[in-house]
């Protein structure tokens, strides 16, 4: 099949999911063309039967904002017709969801189909905005199929748009071999063969709740030699940096920032902290689960469907901050029982989560829409 794949470049769960489905789909032999403003983040180098198409973003003085949607909309017209397109996969109701329904308008065709996955905020917080929620609603209604990455986006898009058309749920997924080998050079050593690491990535926006990350990490950091290793950017990265000093734990957090692959940073974690406000899925979360790594997080939207609470990690109320760091303690006071979590962490995911068992489900979606052309 020949696949456009529409998705934001930057390190967010959408843009890597997005970015990984496309590589193992070419490695099954169909034809990828990746479309967004930049090339995506674990895009560096060009796989064959891969292809990368950028949306110029220009100036003018007549224009307060530049209307990015219709220049992407464009684009994968252009796409579309220049590479044959069959399907165009896009990751994002807004603006890439609508974006291929004009793109598929403008190029006259009913045979161009569009797939729409749904990840999160694009539900939760940007489509069900006022300016925004009609446009989002076309866009589920009319796409050739839509797919949500877990059962709880299934539900909150059915509550919050109305929808009953079909939707169908894909988790997001992992490559199990990536998550072996060793740990990243970019990663200081321990201060003692004693001492505990604890992490998060995210794209720290306020809904990740990185207070509460350091505010747990201070509460274990009062009872035993640890770290804390921050990977990613984002809004509230000095809200990190401040709460940390004022915690009296500024030495003792590192700063890793946006870094490509994250597994072998993952390689050197003893505890993973995701104490968001909500999550769709919780990417981070499955990543840190596949290299061995038990999950301490919020008990909230798609975050129970990947930590099994108790067997594989710990999940508390949001804002739970006595909780979470209870759980943190008790596992890292307990080498047998974070070790017992670690394999089931790692076998869970590397079950569950494979992309072996996964991207088959998205070429199956492909099919089924091929078929009515």
């Amino acid at each position: 099949m020949r696949i456009g794949i529409a998705c934001y470049p930057t390190h967010g769960g959408s843009g890597v999911v997005a970015t990984e489905l496309g590589k193992h789909l070419a490695e099954r032999g169909h034809e990828v063309a990746f479309i967004s403003y930049a090339a995506p983040l674990r895009l560096a180098e060009l796989p064959p039967r891969v292809s990368f198409h950028e949306v110029e973003i220009e100036e003018y003085p007549l224009l307060k904002h530049f209307p990015y949607a219709l220049a992407l909309a464009s684009k994968m017209a252009e796409v579309a017709r220049m590479q044959r397109l069959q399907i165009l996969h896009v990751h994002y109701a807004i603006p890439f969801g609508a974006a291929a329904l004009l793109a598929k308008q403008i190029i006259g065709s009913s045979d161009l189909k569009v797939v729409t996955t749904l990840h999160g905020t694009d539900i939760t917080l940007v489509g069900n905005n006022a300016s925004f929620k009609p446009v989002t609603t076309l866009t589920i209604e009319k796409a050739d199929a839509v797919t949500v990455v877990s059962h709880f986006l299934q539900e909150e898009t059915r509550r919050q748009f109305g929808v009953t058309r079909k939707i169908n749920v894909i988790y997001n997924f992992i490559d199990p071999e990536l998550h072996e080998g060793g740990i990243s050079p970019c990663i200081p050593p321990r201060d003692s063969p004693q001492q505990v690491t604890l992490m998060h990535i995210s794209n720290f926006r306020p809904v990740k709740r990185i207070r509460d990350v350091i505010t747990i990490f201070a509460r274990v950091a009062a009872v035993m030699d640890a770290r804390l290793i921050l990977v990613g950017d984002g809004p509230d990265t000095s809200v990190a940096e401040q709460t940390a000093t004022e915690l009296g734990v500024g030495d003792r957090v590192t700063f890793l920032g946006v870094v490509e692959r994250v597994a072998p940073i993952l390689q050197a974690a003893d505890l993973f902290l995701l104490p968001s406000e909500t999550e769709s899925f919780g990417l981070a979360a499955l990543e840190a689960m596949a290299s061995g790594v038990p999950v301490v997080a919020s008990d909230v939207g798609g975050i129970p469907e990947v930590v099994e609470h108790g067997v594989t990690g710990y999940l508390a109320p949001v804002g739970d901050l006595d909780q979470m760091s209870s759980y943190s303690i008790e596992l890292l006071s307990n080498c047998s029982r974070k070790e017992a979590f670690a394999r089931a962490a790692k076998e869970r995911a590397a079950t569950v989560f494979n992309y072996r068992e996964i991207v088959p489900q998205y070429e199956a979606i492909y099919e089924r829409v091929l078929k009515y052309s």
